[in-house]
């Protein structure tokens, strides 16, 4: 791949979920567009999965952080060996989600609740909170979220996800609205259906061959944080094909 092929030549970013689905497919795609890749997960094995492709793909490796979002202390660690090593962000993705039950809002459980919430939310918002003061050292910082269409349409049995996604836009509109005047950009990003792990679990009786492949959004996010473009605010939506059922990403 030709230089002018790496639109993110000399870019850092940080990768959420990066084990598996969007994540991983999202992370293979920015190192192959010249990021150097920092790919967080719960596994060290699928991290070294994902590490092996990205070498196959570009001969470089990506850093690996086998971390739990949950583990708040662990993003604030994260955040001061990132600005020791690299001293800037240029990109975070927050692709890790957890889908929880799907059940009468008066049938969550509360402890489920609260790891729908602690990972799809809180997780975000901490992750803002360490890495803003690298992205705003960057030329051109883009802090992107991955969303979902139950945010707003409020279909029934997904209170707590729903709830947990239009929390997300909610901070990330408002930090975006923060970052005016800087060069930090942050958006949400719907990706509409997606053959992913978590789609199989909402919808088992799915033919997971009608739905788009991870790999299908992954020039878009590419456009999106490029340091020469101007993303668009708010929240956006991928649309590879029509679908009527719910997102999940």
């Amino acid at each position: 791949m030709d230089s002018s092929a790496k639109p993110l030549a000399g870019r850092v970013a940080l990768v959420t979920g990066a084990t598996r689905g969007i994540g991983a497919a999202i992370a293979l795609g920015l190192a192959e567009a010249g990021a150097h890749v920092v790919a967080l997960g719960r596994t060290q094995g699928a991290l070294e999965a994902l590490d092996d492709r990205i070498f196959a793909a570009t001969g470089e490796h990506a850093t690996l952080v086998p971390l739990d979002l949950r583990e708040a202390d662990g993003l604030d660690q994260l955040g001061a060996a990132l600005h020791q090593r690299w001293g800037k962000l240029d990109i975070v993705i927050g692709a890790a989600g957890v889908l929880g039950a799907l059940t009468p809002v008066g049938h969550l459980d509360p402890k489920g609740w609260d790891m729908i919430l602690s990972t799809n939310l809180t997780a975000n918002w901490r992750l803002i909170r360490a890495m803003d003061p690298l992205l705003r050292a960057s030329d051109a910082g883009r802090a992107l979220f991955l969303t979902s269409s139950v945010a707003k349409s409020h279909r029934a049995f997904w209170g707590g996800y729903a709830a947990s996604k239009a929390g997300l836009e909610a901070i990330v509109a408002c930090y975006a609205d923060e970052m005016e005047n800087t060069p930090v950009r942050a958006l949400c990003v719907d990706p509409g259906a997606m053959r992913t792990k978590m789609r199989s679990g909402a919808f088992p009786g799915e033919d997971p061959t009608t739905v788009p492949a991870p790999e299908t959004i992954v020039p878009y996010i590419i456009d999106l944080v490029r340091p020469d473009r101007e993303p668009p605010r708010g929240v956006v939506r991928f649309k590879e094909r029509g679908q009527e059922s719910a997102s999940v990403g």
